[in-house]
């Protein structure tokens, strides 16, 4: 899973490099150093500042993080409970926590290296959750390289699906390949969220409410969380997930 991820990464900051003007040093950087695909502020804008009270919620992230995967999955008897906790905490340790120390860090000695995450929780429509909110990381890299150049030829609805089945099959390629099982789940899963961000959209979604306010928000809640089920298979997290975790002494 590491080395497909790993692979893909790589891959698209090369691309992204290959597009933008900078010294060598913030080139380095910004390959491997930073996990953000945002190269033009990483390269040319100012950063906004860094007060306290943000290192101590990265921190607070981080540990929390840090204390579901080391601590708390253990403490789970069923083999999937404890995988679920533990990926949890690790998603909590790396990109809500580790990821926004880094972002504090960059940020600090005057490099704009935006967070990735947005304080998705607060979302109140599921376009802004995944545009604007949840791993920004990876919805540059849809955008530039999915959305964007399918937009020009086919329209925007076409490209909002291109984008959402190009994700689900990158996350097929990352989740279910390694864990040789589940395949099409993840798939399966972003043309649900397609289809959650159409409805939305829709006259009927607009009436009722859907991207804005309480109701907004729980329908955006429901229909991310609802199927995770289909995006972390059982497959990955027995064979992957688990694994992994006695292999760092999680377990």
């Amino acid at each position: 899973m590491w080395l497909i991820a790993g692979a893909i990464f790589l891959a698209c900051k090369a691309a992204i490099l290959s597009r933008v003007q900078g010294g060598a040093w913030r080139r380095i950087a910004f390959l491997l150093a930073w996990p953000g695909m945002d190269a033009r502020a990483f390269f040319h804008e100012k950063p906004m500042r860094v007060v306290p009270s943000e290192w101590i919620e990265a921190l607070a992230k981080t540990i929390f993080g840090a204390a579901l995967y080391f601590v708390v999955a253990r403490r789970f008897g069923h083999p999937l409970a404890a995988g679920w906790i533990g990926m949890a905490g690790l998603i909590f340790l790396m990109h809500f926590g580790g990821f926004h120390l880094l972002s504090c860090a960059w940020r600090t000695i005057g490099v704009n290296a935006v967070p990735i995450m947005h304080s998705p929780a607060t979302a109140v429509s599921l376009g802004e959750f995944w545009g604007k909110r949840w791993n920004l990381a990876f919805n540059e890299l849809v955008e530039r390289f999915v959305f964007r150049p399918c937009a020009r030829k086919l329209g925007t609805t076409t490209a909002s699906l291109a984008a959402f089945v190009g994700s689900g099959l990158i996350h097929d390629l990352v989740i279910s390949v390694p864990a040789g099982g589940g395949w099409g789940l993840p798939t399966l899963y972003f043309i649900l969220q397609w289809f959650g961000v159409a409805t939305e959209r829709s006259r009927l979604g607009r009436s009722i409410g859907l991207r804005r306010g309480w109701r907004g928000w729980l329908f955006t809640m429901i229909f991310t969380a609802g199927p995770a089920f289909f995006l972390f298979h059982p497959p990955f997290i027995t064979n992957v997930i688990l694994p992994m975790m006695r292999a760092t002494f999680a377990l």
